[in-house]
């Protein structure tokens, strides 16, 4: 909580203007701008964010990001700080699955607003079956999304927790790339109570194509993109 607290008194003078007259704005339509210009926005002040908050973030593999073509970003889950980290290194329109607690928040529903992203009722079964369908075909549109396996933040640091099969069946319907990302130290951001200067990562790792999944059952392809991040950060700790 001190790091919020840091970056709101070091954005007070702007943040009226960010949070008011733009995303309230976007997020009400009484201004009309595109999913891509409202992105645009989060990702220049997520940009702002991390400088303000005195963290160094490294980040490597956009290169492995498909460029003719969509897909489905599947990070690990550590913290508050993960959607932000995604925001300022991803500069393609990235819409996400939130769920739907989540997507009610202050602040956070003006951007789940203004970006049409979708608020998943982890209870409902009927809910989860619309949001495969709807993401599906935004994927088919040429949207890119982004789903965190996990469903929830691991709270375990680097470790990894069980990755849902059910957030693979977008792929297996859409056959779009499947791209892994490795968050790294991520949780120490916002959920540690201090302000010292920290350093995170995040990794764009290389695409699972269709052609290599489509034999695999979802829950098969959840283990291999677990696997993949996993090893990845073990690698990393050596």
């Amino acid at each position: 909580m001190k790091r919020i607290a840091l970056v709101v008194l070091r954005v007070i003078f702007q943040l009226p203007y960010w949070w008011f007259y733009k995303l309230k704005s976007y997020a009400n339509r009484k201004v009309y701008p595109t999913i891509d210009e409202g992105y645009h926005f989060c990702h220049q002040i997520a940009q702002i964010i991390i400088k303000k908050a005195r963290v160094e973030l490294e980040c490597s593999g956009l290169e492995n990001l498909p460029q003719d073509q969509s897909y489905l970003i599947t990070p690990n889950h550590q913290g508050m700080f993960d959607i932000v980290a995604l925001f300022a290194t991803h500069d393609k329109t990235l819409k996400f699955v939130l769920k739907k607690e989540l997507a009610s928040t202050i602040l956070i529903k003006d951007v789940a607003k203004t970006l049409e992203y979708y608020p998943l009722d982890r209870k409902s079964i009927r809910d989860g079956a619309r949001m495969v369908k709807k993401v599906t075909q935004e994927i088919k549109e040429g949207y890119s999304y982004c789903i965190f396996p996990e469903g929830t933040r691991s709270k375990k640091g680097n470790q990894l927790g069980e990755f849902k099969g059910g957030t693979f069946k977008i792929a297996a319907k859409s056959k779009c790339p499947v791209v892994p990302v490795a968050l790294i130290d991520c949780f120490k951001v916002f959920d540690n109570n201090t302000i010292k200067k920290v350093k995170v990562q995040i990794h764009y790792l290389k695409p699972i194509e269709y052609e290599e999944y489509k034999e695999l059952s979802t829950n098969e392809l959840a283990q291999l993109v677990q696997k993949r991040i996993s090893t990845f950060i073990k690698d990393k700790g050596k």
